[in-house]
Parts: structure tokens; C-alpha cells; sequence
């Protein structure tokens, strides 16, 4: 007897559901429009607009939000998911006492603190002596084990053999490293490989640092290294962040060709118009060196600004003059996160537009880092939303009333 099989092939289609998102106004990434709407389909944008300009279907969700902006997920240029403030545990001892399995457990509540805030998207540049624990918090962030932005890490950082710390040990002494060591050429190279080969997104070098404890900060890698650390990383589709300060250690990396220079205190006029010329961005890190300042003793609401401070302000004043690319990074880990709008709301008080923070810290650093989704409300878009309460672009400082908070679509605060 013969068996006869009947095989149905159906096609099914998925219908997603759709939220239409009603605030005050619209910040696309660009510009600020009053009485506009954003409609959501899945983890998609696929409408901006005049609210009377979009047919909507039955099954619509709306959603008010009375009193907000709505705007793109903020873009964090520079933290450190596995540091804490300094003035709870010192840099060293964070190296040195804790664990990674703490220093993890930590991440995932700084990773859960960062995106309520706002956060929908952040640069990890060091693990700072914690391997590849940023690596693996990506990971359970992107197999949805716990709540948190979506993560650009480097890993553990390369940096100049003997140039940096933990510091102050005899040399009989071997401690851990808060960054990952290489010299010469060929070991460069490698240390590159095998960072990209571990899961790093993005290489950060430092160009620059501190060769003794106490000391002032001189270059570190010779030109042929950075050349060859670039090199070796655009080859794989990565690219290069510096870590610099000093005007030597800045050239070098923008010779070498690095995407953005981190911190920059002290970038002159002709070096930033350099690396305007060559469209490679500044994360000036205003929050990290305000915080460090406070911990070490000074009172903002009663003290003159101290040396440094001052000394910061000049060199961000350069810089906007310069009209180099300003990448919005707080350095966050070395203060609170979550507390990631203190970047915005220095950088207005050092004298940039509110209008233009905005835009560093969504469509600005979206094309910067290549996130070519990422950073602006349009159709096409992926649905990182957030709202906040009041108007931004009037007061900066209604950055740390996040009321809603949408990552690919999904609410995470309401």
C-alpha cells in the first residue's frame, strides 16, 4: 500500500504591532519640531511628523506624554562600565581588590542605571585590568540575560609598556595592569589581533601618560606603533580611539589615524583644527575631570575654579572655535552612572549651544561611530526613544528627567 504525503506550504506574514508616541515636541536629531508625533512599527521607526499627516491602523497604541521632548536614545561616547566613583573606592584599589566577578555584578547594575537614564547606546573604552568582562556584558545585554544600552566595547585598552598603573610598587613587585601592555612593532600588531580576536568592537590606545606616579603626562607610543596599531584594526573594519592630552601625544594619534581623541586638556588651536581637517572627533570628558577636582577637596558652590578647571575651559573654547566634531562622553564610572547628563550640562556651561549638545549626543556621535540606524527620529530608523521632561534646548539641565525610555523598540520606563 502505497502512502501519499500531502505537503501545504503556507505563507504567513508577521504584523507588528504599532505605538504611536505623543509628546510637547520632536527633537529628530537634527532639530526641534513642535506638535509633532512618532509612530513605532516593531523595533522600527516608520513615521515622523504633523499628527494629522499619518493614517493610523486599528490596532494603534497611543501613547501621551504631555510636557516632554521626544528625542533619539542618548549616545554615550566614553564610559567605564566596570569603575565606580572614585571617591567610594580609589582607581587603584578597584584594580587591585576587586575582583572581576564583582566588578561584573557592579556592570550590570551601572549597564541597567545607564539605560533608565536615557542611555540607549554606549562606548566602553577599558575594562580597566577587568580582561573582557566588558565583552561578556555586551553579550548578556544582546541575548537579553539583563537590561542595559547597546555596547561598543574595547576591552582591556593597549597602553605603552610601563606607562601605566597601578603605580608605586618596588620592582620586584608584579601587579595587575589596568590596561593591557605592548611595544615595538610587531607586538602591537599582535596585541591588536588578539583584542579584535576576543570580541572587541573598537581598539583605545593611550598616546600619552604618566611614566612615574605624580608626573606630568608625556607621549608613549613611538608614530610606528600607532601607525601599525591603526593599521592593523581598519584592516578587520575596526578603528582606534586615543586616550591623549598632551599636544605630541594628540598629533601622533591624529597622524596615525585614530576616529576620536579622548580628554584633549591640552589641544591648541592648530591642533584641533588638525583633526577637523581630518574629521577625527573630540570627547573632551568635561564631567570626569569636574568630578576628580571635587573629590580631591574642592567646593564648586563656595571655591574659585581651580587650576584645571580653568585650564579646561580654555581648551574647550579652543576647540569650538576650531569647529572640530565634539563627541559627547562624560567619562562616566569615574562619577556616577546614570548620571551621564552632568556631560551635557557642562558643556553648555563651558559655552556650546544646548541645541548642538543635543545633536553631539545622538545624530553627532551615531555618524561618528558609524551607527548608521542609530541617532535620529525618521523612518527607517531603529526605535531607540527616550522623553524628557521639558525642553532642552531652553534648560539642558531637564536631561535628567527621562521619563520614557524605548531601546529597538521595546519600553523599558514609562
Amino acid at each position: 500500500m502505497k502512502s501519499i504525503f500531502f505537503i501545504f506550504l503556507f505563507t504567513t506574514s508577521i504584523c507588528f504591532s504599532q505605538t504611536l508616541l505623543k509628546p510637547d515636541r520632536v527633537f529628530d536629531g537634527n532639530e526641534m519640531h513642535d506638535n509633532w508625533v512618532v509612530l513605532v512599527e516593531g523595533n522600527m521607526v516608520i513615521y515622523t511628523g504633523k499628527a494629522n499627516s499619518v493614517t493610523l491602523p486599528n490596532n494603534t497604541t497611543e501613547v501621551d506624554l504631555p510636557g516632554t521632548t521626544l528625542m533619539p536614545g542618548i549616545i554615550e561616547g566614553h564610559s567605564h562600565v566596570l569603575l565606580h566613583p572614585y571617591n567610594e573606592t580609589d582607581w587603584n584599589d578597584q584594580v587591585l581588590k576587586e575582583s572581576p566577578v564583582e566588578r561584573a555584578v557592579r556592570g550590570t547594575v551601572h549597564v541597567k542605571n545607564s539605560l533608565l537614564a536615557g542611555i540607549t547606546t554606549m562606548r566602553d573604552l577599558g575594562a580597566e585590568g577587568a580582561g573582557y568582562t566588558d565583552v561578556y556584558l555586551k553579550k548578556t545585554i544582546d541575548n537579553g540575560i539583563i537590561d542595559g544600552p547597546r555596547l561598543l566595547v574595547a576591552g582591556p585598552a593597549i597602553v605603552a609598556t610601563g606607562a601605566y598603573g597601578p603605580k608605586g610598587f618596588h620592582d620586584g613587585v608584579t601587579v595587575p595592569l589596568g590596561a593591557e601592555p605592548a611595544s615595538g612593532v610587531d607586538q602591537c600588531i599582535e596585541t591588536v589581533r588578539r583584542q579584535m580576536g576576543n570580541g572587541v568592537d573598537l581598539i583605545k590606545i593611550y598616546a600619552d601618560y604618566r611614566w612615574t606616579t605624580g608626573a606630568d603626562s608625556q607621549p608613549t607610543f613611538l608614530q610606528e606603533e600607532i601607525d601599525v596599531m591603526v593599521a592593523t584594526a581598519k584592516s578587520a573594519g575596526k578603528y582606534v580611539v586615543a586616550h591623549a592630552g598632551t599636544p605630541e601625544g594628540m598629533r601622533r594619534a591624529i597622524q596615525g589615524g585614530v576616529e576620536t581623541i579622548e580628554h584633549g586638556d591640552g589641544g591648541t588651536l592648530e591642533i584641533f583644527k588638525m583633526m577637523k581637517e581630518k574629521g577625527i572627533g573630540l570627547c573632551p570628558t568635561l564631567a570626569a575631570g569636574d568630578a576628580i577636582t571635587q573629590y580631591r577637596g574642592w567646593n564648586k558652590a563656595t571655591d574659585p575654579e581651580p587650576e584645571r578647571i580653568q585650564q579646561k575651559r580654555k581648551s574647550f573654547k579652543t576647540a569650538l572655535e576650531s569647529g572640530v566634531q565634539i563627541v559627547f562622553g562624560g567619562d562616566v564610572g569615574v562619577f556616577t552612572h546614570g548620571e551621564n547628563y552632568r556631560e551635557m550640562e557642562l558643556m553648555v556651561d563651558y559655552g556650546m549651544k544646548p541645541i548642538d549638545v543635543l545633536k553631539s549626543a545622538t545624530s553627532g556621535n551615531a555618524s561618528m561611530f558609524h551607527l548608521n540606524q542609530l541617532g535620529q527620529l525618521q523612518k527607517g530608523f531603529l526605535a531607540d526613544i527616550i522623553a524628557v521632561k521639558g525642553n532642552p534646548v531652553k534648560d539642558i539641565t531637564t536631561m535628567k528627567n527621562v521619563s520614557f525610555v524605548m531601546k529597538d523598540g521595546v519600553v523599558y520606563k514609562e
